[in-house]
């Protein structure tokens, strides 16, 4: 069964990361300790370099292996953070999606995490989202953090 899950938030943007940006790094972390291989696909490059660093930010107790998509790296890490026009070469467990629309290969993945923002204009395009998934037979849950 594919699934969906859209979190809805309720807390505004920070200075440094979106309330989406900060949920997402935290549930790729939470998806890791699980041994789920995680894709992060951003909308925009300067987005993935945001939560690259947020990643990397983390205590030294908390880190989460991670690569920014395209970096030669000498073992897969665990954590692939992707943005609009790209796709990873790697199987991964879990679609983590910052972008504003439908990533064209979701048919790849069995569950996926959206964000429903706080925003006006960003809530009416994760209904559209929503209704998206829906139309396509994916069994939709909402959460509210």
């Amino acid at each position: 069964m594919k699934q969906v899950q859209f979190y809805l938030l309720s807390q505004a943007d920070s200075v440094e990361l979106s309330a989406a940006e900060m949920q997402a790094c935290e549930l790729a972390a939470q998806a890791w300790r699980l041994g789920k291989r995680v894709l992060i696909v951003c909308e925009t490059e300067q987005q993935a370099h945001n939560i690259d660093e947020a990643l990397w930010a983390r205590d030294p107790d908390s880190f989460v292996p991670h690569n920014l998509s395209g970096e030669i790296t000498t073992y897969p890490t665990p954590i692939e953070i992707a943005w609009k026009g790209q796709r990873n070469a790697q199987r991964r467990d879990l679609l983590i999606s910052l972008q504003t629309e439908l990533p064209e290969f979701i048919g790849s993945f069995t569950q996926i995490i959206d964000f429903v923002p706080v925003e006006e204009t960003a809530k009416a395009q994760a209904r559209e989202r929503y209704k998206q998934y829906r139309q396509l037979g994916w069994q939709l849950e909402t959460i509210q953090c």
